[in-house]
């Protein structure tokens, strides 16, 4: 064992400690480096994406995603009604329904019948039954992180927030290993073997997207895997995929102003990689529902008035920045006559804030947050309360500790949200679902800033 990693077994056997002094318990944790097809659909968008899922089955890499974009865009066309009745109808092994479920669990919106889960293997090691409310962890369990490395510092956080979950379970918990990926994909290759051999029946992580993709990229898994975040391809039949992406914000943003009836967005966005993404999200989702991004200024924009006096107006306004920026856009969209107007942000809005006599200029923004951050969830103690007692339980750390709470309940109860029709956990970071392709759907939870303070919205469960 290498210097580093002697180390970080020494920062983890205490942060280990406190979450067992708050949360209590304790258990074994050792640290180590042909298709059935339905009835021709009346409606031409969903005979349509019927035919692109048949023949996309054979397809892979960029031909496979971009079958799955027209797939998406056809069926975004439909409304909630329609959605719903097409579902219902659909035969049992139609391809089509991995893609009809999905859009219907984004809406928020019920399944007719559970995914077909025949390749997952939830029996391994010879599991006990599940408990009454689903609760069926592993027996022996791997979680690959990058211990070492530039990835560190963001695996922290996913690690405490990990431990206080499963230390605060006070049933049958799985024995843990941790294995050391060193951020590449190399060392994520060579943890996931090791890990393999050395029994364990599952396998958390890893953390990087580029160590997801190389992962995945091995094809069948012979252990099956929650990854900690999302590469271009669908996880393998049989493993699943949760993270905290910025394509899931914009998404998730766009269907809260679809809610609003806001049908032309105007979208000013900072210049760095997740706020790029959040709002071509937003703008492909908008755009899907026959709305659409009027323009995307960059932060620093002087004059908003000539965007917000184009042909048709503006509906709402999205905010791709950090707090401090939208702190100095709010005057500017006041002389543009926007102040008005519904006015949705991205998670990053919290970055920056704090002090509410600075920030009540961002009262009746919304953004996405975390239940356990704004409302607290059952099984950890408040935001605040973790906050002073680990350092990485604070701040923008609280998002990722937020997120490994999340993934130990994942592990705990996937069976159960794989298998019934519609499966759900309430987890720390919103209301968690599986889809049919192995993506974890995350309805977050909404927030707003009241008097310079952010709060819950009386009605959070908009998306």
């Amino acid at each position: 064992m290498s210097f580093a990693t002697n180390r970080f077994a020494m920062k983890w056997i205490f942060s280990a400690a406190l979450t067992a002094a708050l949360l209590g318990g304790c258990s074994a944790i050792t640290t180590r480096p042909g298709t059935a097809t339905s009835a021709a659909s009346h409606n031409p968008a969903v005979a349509q994406a019927g035919t692109l899922a048949r023949n996309g089955v054979a397809l892979t890499g960029a031909a496979r995603s971009e079958n799955d974009r027209q797939i998406e865009r056809l069926l975004a066309q439909l409304d909630n009604a329609t959605l719903t009745r097409e579902a219902g109808a659909m035969a049992a092994g139609d391809p089509l329904y991995n893609y009809i479920g999905q859009a219907l669990l984004r809406r928020g919106l019920p399944l007719p019948r559970p995914f077909d889960r025949s390749a997952w293997k939830f029996d391994a090691a010879n599991r006990p039954p599940a408990d009454s409310d689903g609760y069926r962890p592993p027996v022996k369990l791997a979680v690959l992180l990058p211990l070492s490395g530039t990835l560190a510092v963001a695996a922290a956080p996913v690690r405490d927030g990990f431990l206080a979950g499963y230390y605060g379970e006070q049933r049958r918990r799985p024995d843990v290993s941790f294995y050391d990926t060193a951020g590449t994909a190399g060392g994520t290759l060579a943890a996931y073997d090791k890990a393999a051999i050395e029994g364990n029946d599952f396998v958390v992580g890893p953390l990087g997207r580029d160590e997801v993709g190389a992962l995945f990229g091995k094809g069948a898994l012979p252990v099956p895997v929650l990854a900690l975040n999302r590469d271009d391809a669908a996880p393998p039949s049989g493993n699943a995929s949760f993270s905290l992406s910025p394509e899931d914000e914009g998404i998730a943003a766009a269907e809260y102003l679809l809610g609003l009836n806001a049908r032309r967005v105007l979208a000013i966005a900072g210049d760095d990689d997740s706020q790029r993404r959040a709002v071509a999200s937003l703008r492909e989702r908008l755009a899907d529902r026959g709305a659409s991004v009027t323009d995307v200024v960059g932060e620093g924009t002087a004059d908003l008035a000539p965007f917000a006096q184009k042909d048709g107006g503006v509906d709402a306004v999205f905010l791709a920045v950090r707090g401090g920026v939208a702190r100095t856009l709010m005057p500017k969209l006041a002389l543009a006559g926007l102040a008005g107007k519904p006015r949705v942000a991205t998670a990053q809005l919290l970055s920056g804030t704090g002090k509410p006599e600075e920030d009540r200029v961002l009262d009746g923004i919304a953004f996405p947050s975390e239940v356990w951050t704004t409302r607290g969830v059952r099984g950890l103690p408040s935001a605040a309360s973790a906050g002073t007692q680990l350092s990485t339980a604070k701040g923008a750390a609280a998002r990722l500790f937020a997120f490994g709470y999340d993934a130990w309940l994942l592990t705990a109860y996937l069976q159960h949200l794989a298998t019934s029709t519609n499966g759900q956990v309430a987890g720390a970071t919103g209301t968690l679902r599986i889809d049919g392709f192995g993506y974890v759907q995350r309805t977050p939870a909404w927030s707003t800033f009241s008097a310079g303070v952010a709060v819950p919205l009386p009605d959070a469960a908009r998306r």
